[in-house]
């Protein structure tokens, strides 16, 4: 199976970027199955109903989320009927929406996507790690699903790294999330799950983490506020990471960064041209 997950979409730029390309690539790499970080994706807080739609009609078979999921008010309402779209897991019990939810890919195959946060310089939640062994021991790799993708979504590395250890062999992907800056990491862990610390965002990286630079310079010049967060507008970059899994093991066999546009240096699966 090959399946690609793609970093937090970052505003309209970012929206637009995946929209225009994303159906390209499913086509070009015969990808089976899409992962979408999007918890960025309305002015830079939150996603809309009408966003998600979107970016399901460009190809996405699952949205994930993160600290910003209820940013957009109304997402507290219609995320209980969109099956395929996830916040983090480890909300407390009561919370509405789904943290994990199967889908069917294009292959096929069954696979289970769990969005997870850390709590390392986050809000406080419940513990990812026990949360998401709860969720696997229910639905384990090859006898509940034919592949399980987990985006941890959090600030510091350790914590994604920790994740990804804990779950290695049990998982066929670990993908840190939030901090909008790919790294140069993936890697396939000794137990055969693929590890990436954080798959960047799909945004204007000519930013301040996909955010218009003048604001953020202000505020760290000064310590004061002076107005909103606004989406960088330029033209936007894909990030995020690309895997081969094994069908008969559902872990993985190769893994690649994905990188295109402008301000980033191209990366791409090779092996799949």
């Amino acid at each position: 199976m090959r399946l690609l997950f793609l970093g937090d979409v970052v505003g309209r730029t970012g929206r637009a970027a995946v929209c225009e390309r994303l159906p390209g690539l499913i086509e070009r790499y015969s990808l089976d199955c899409v992962i979408i970080n999007g918890e960025n994706s309305a002015g830079g807080f939150g996603i809309t109903e009408q966003i998600l739609q979107d970016l399901l009609d460009a190809g996405a078979d699952c949205v994930t989320l993160g600290n910003h999921a209820f940013d957009q008010k109304d997402t507290l309402v219609y995320i209980e009927r969109q099956d395929r779209l996830i916040r983090p897991l480890n909300y407390p019990k009561g919370t509405p929406g789904r943290g994990a939810t199967i889908l069917k890919a294009r292959n096929g195959a069954e696979v289970l996507v769990i969005n997870a946060m850390g709590r390392v310089f986050m809000t406080e939640l419940d513990c990812p790690f026990r949360a998401v062994d709860n969720e696997i021991t229910t639905c384990a790799l090859k006898s509940g699903a034919d592949a399980i993708v987990v985006d941890m979504h959090a600030e510091a590395t350790s914590e994604k790294q920790a994740m990804g250890h804990f779950l290695d062999g049990r998982v066929s992907l670990v993908v840190g999330t939030h901090t909008h800056t790919p790294t140069a990491d993936h890697r396939i862990l000794p137990g055969g799950t693929a590890y990436m610390s954080d798959a960047g965002m799909s945004g204007d990286y000519n930013s301040v983490l996909g955010m218009e630079q003048d604001e953020p310079l202000h505020r760290f010049l000064t310590k004061i506020p002076r107005q909103r967060y606004e989406p960088a507008t330029g033209p936007a970059s894909l990030s995020g990471v690309a895997v081969d899994i094994d069908d008969a093991t559902g872990l993985a066999t190769r893994v690649a960064a994905l990188r295109l546009g402008p301000h980033i240096e191209p990366s791409g699966p090779t092996h799949w041209e």
